[in-house]
């Protein structure tokens, strides 16, 4: 279990702790002072490793953290936060970011509901343009960066107007030959998450699945109601509702671009952010897939792309049989 630091507590000599301002499986974040520089606050994201792992698994999880933070200290965007250090204590890792004021998305869509309405389109798509810009960036390292974990609550609005694209948790280096690096094994948040994408680090995903999460985070915001998660839309094509159903105020060409970001099948969706960005808010024609707004390819249960998370969801289907029948 993982024991949090205590306020007052300083870590090498520079950074004092204030309090916990986000929490997971892994370890916390904390809002510090940087004693170096009077008047700096940061965010230091903890990684405790599990120290049941064998000896050389927690080596090599610390070796990819520390060539992670490298990658990450080297990214300078305005709408990403600087990572400016990184250190190790005992079984824990640091990263030490800048701290991003103001509200998350999250809490001004929860604002919104409270209510009655909806948070204008207009301003939807301002910040859609600002993630758009960060993800071009990322997407454009070499080798390219997935954030892999877009979601309201991700994305925080400073009191300027800024966007800022924050939680590295789930960051992924695509190294040469499509082998993945991962800070934290995981597999992003359900609702947002492509269907490539679960079942951990299988090698699949790619810019498209930040691409499709973006959508589905869109879609969030515009309707305030969280999207029907990838498996639910494989089972049933109709779970997903039309964001002008809920929200009719939402231009139909705004719909369709989500639509097609949100398309289940990889090979469906804009080939790069900067084609979603430009069926979002660009003046010239883009052509989107036809028929019913978009082309949703459903993939074979036996593609090798899905094999792992269909045999997951076949054995438990039959774990559940078997305990009806016990009973």
């Amino acid at each position: 279990m993982i024991t949090p630091l205590k306020t007052g507590e300083t870590l090498r000599g520079r950074y004092r702790i204030r309090r916990i301002i986000g929490q997971g499986g892994m370890g916390c974040i904390y809002l510090a002072d940087d004693l170096r520089l009077e008047g700096r606050q940061c965010a230091l994201k903890e990684v405790e490793h599990d120290k049941t792992l064998a000896k050389n698994l927690i080596k090599e999880a610390r070796d990819q953290f520390l060539r992670e933070a490298t990658v990450l200290a080297r990214l300078d965007h305005p709408n990403l936060p600087k990572v400016s250090d990184y250190f190790s204590i005992s079984h824990n890792d640091y990263l030490v970011m800048d701290f991003v004021p103001g509200n998350d998305i999250r809490t001004l869509m929860l604002e919104k509901q409270e209510k009655g309405g909806f948070i204008e389109e207009k301003d939807v798509l301002n910040w859609a343009y600002q993630l758009a810009d960060a993800l071009e960036y990322l997407h454009s390292q070499n080798p390219p960066i997935l954030h892999r974990d877009i979601k309201p609550s991700n994305l925080k609005i400073t009191p300027s107007g800024l966007l800022k694209l924050v939680d590295f948790g789930l960051v992924k280096v695509l190294a040469p030959g499509e082998v993945t690096i991962t800070i934290l094994q995981g597999q992003g948040t359900a609702l947002y998450t492509p269907l490539e994408q679960y079942g951990g680090d299988i090698g699949h995903t790619d810019a498209r699945s930040d691409i499709y999460a973006f959508a589905a985070t869109l879609y969030h915001m515009l309707t305030n109601k969280p999207p029907a998660d990838a498996r639910q839309r494989f089972i049933d094509p109709t779970a997903l509702t039309p964001i002008r159903k809920i929200n009719p105020a939402v231009s139909i060409k705004t719909e369709n671009a989500i639509l097609w970001g949100m398309s289940l099948h990889p090979d469906d969706r804009p080939d790069n952010v900067v084609h979603f960005r430009e069926a979002l808010i660009g003046s010239r024609p883009v052509t989107i897939p036809s028929g019913n707004r978009i082309a949703i390819r459903t993939p074979s249960l036996f593609h090798p792309q899905y094999r792992r998370q269909w045999v997951v969801f076949g054995a438990l289907s039959v774990l559940t049989l078997l305990v009806t029948l016990i009973r």
